[in-house]
């Protein structure tokens, strides 16, 4: 028999059995759908998260602290030497200070940490409002979200406004604040804005004070030219006497649990997905019944037990294969629904719309092949039951 001929008869069930046929699809396509859609959350919460914490650069960055109690400080000697371990690109370090702001006649007091440009590349930072400073930066300010409503204004229009900065650098070898920075080379300019709710703080430019030659640092942030090195550094500082740590770290851990949560949530659709697959063994079974006088009367007419299977394996693949196009779209609109709807409330509440789905091109692909596959199982006891039959039984049966 004929590919073609197996095709037209295995796409008679649209024509004879329409609604039973499009009802067992749609049943596939749910339970397909439920997949898709339950496993695109994991992967969208997944992004979003990740994509909120890290860049590029962050996930090539080691973060390089004093040693418990602070006895060793970062100094600009420290700064020098681990400059110079192989694959070291560059190094970004950071100090903190007490600070008093004044916005618009409104003093307050914040932590300001004092960094180059090169630290929001590596911490993974971004603001969700005006821009990072650029390398040259001497005038502009980051400030947190908590420390806009510190003065009263929201975090957008909070950007643009000037600020007078003072900040309390204590002398060398003293606990005394008694060096007082105050707008140099000001006044100092609000550029952008840090979602952060509970934390109130700024980032202050390096540029600004180069004259006051700071020797100790409170933490270093390091470029490291490639992962593969990110051991072999880390030991280097480490015997220097600090302690070192990664995003890239953070970031593996943090994929690890999300996988345990889409297989979470992958189990859950595919509880969906097998009973549909055996309501669709279920109409292949029923089918198989209702043509048992034809199939005697094929074999009769010297069709082979080959071409009985292939028919009902095509039947069911096609049957599959349909469920699983359907699954994406429901899985798709589903996905859509749902995250409007919590874009909605999240505007409506004063909150940022989010994606709260993503769908990678090869989970997409698998989901037709796997369907496709699923109705090729429900198909292969129906149809080896098929070819099994006597031609001379199958034509007297009622």
């Amino acid at each position: 028999m004929k590919v073609s001929d197996v095709l037209s008869l295995s796409t008679r069930m649209f024509r004879t059995n329409p609604m039973r046929t499009f009802l067992t699809i749609l049943g596939l396509s749910v339970g397909i759908g439920a997949v898709l859609f339950l496993v695109s959350l994991g992967y969208g919460l997944q992004k979003l998260v990740l994509g909120n914490i890290t860049s590029a650069d962050s996930l090539l960055s080691l973060d390089v602290t004093p040693g418990a109690g602070n006895a060793i400080t970062v100094s600009k000697g420290n700064i020098q030497n681990i400059a110079k371990i192989p694959h070291v690109d560059f190094v970004s370090p950071i100090v903190t200070y007490n600070s008093q702001v004044t916005i618009n006649g409104v003093t307050g007091s914040t932590v300001a940490n004092v960094v180059d440009s090169n630290f929001f590349k590596l911490s993974g930072q971004n603001v969700d409002y005006g821009q990072l400073p650029s390398a040259n930066n001497t005038t502009g300010i980051i400030i947190s979200s908590a420390g806009a409503s510190l003065f009263g204004l929201s975090p957008k229009n909070i950007v643009g406004q000037s600020a007078n900065i003072s900040l309390l650098i204590p002398d060398s070898g003293t606990e005394t604040a008694n060096t007082i920075v105050s707008n140099r080379p000001g006044p100092f300019k609000i550029i952008g804005v840090i979602k952060d709710d509970s934390s109130n703080y700024i980032y202050f430019p390096f540029a600004s004070l180069s004259d006051l030659n700071i020797q100790t640092f409170d933490e270093l942030k390091i470029k490291i030219s490639d992962a593969k090195y990110a051991s072999s550094i880390s030991s280097a500082v480490i015997s220097q006497g600090f302690m070192v740590s990664s995003l890239s770290n953070i970031v593996d851990q943090t994929n690890k649990i999300f996988q345990i949560i889409q297989t979470v949530l992958a189990i859950f659709g595919l509880i969906a997905l097998v009973v549909s697959a055996i309501g669709m063994m279920n109409t292949m079974t029923i089918t198989l019944l209702e043509r048992i006088n034809e199939i005697g009367i094929m074999r009769a007419i010297g069709i082979s037990k080959k071409d009985i299977k292939l028919m009902f394996l095509a039947e069911s693949m096609i049957m599959g294969f349909l469920g699983g196009l359907g699954g994406i779209i429901l899985g798709y609109v589903g996905g859509l629904l749902v995250n409007s709807g919590v874009n909605l409330l999240a505007q409506t509440f004063g909150g940022k719309a989010l994606n709260l789905f993503y769908y990678p091109a090869w989970f997409v692909y698998f989901i037709i092949i796997f369907s496709t596959v699923i109705g090729l199982l429900t198909g292969i006891f129906p149809s080896i039951k098929a070819s099994k039959l006597n031609p001379l039984s199958a034509l007297r049966y009622k």
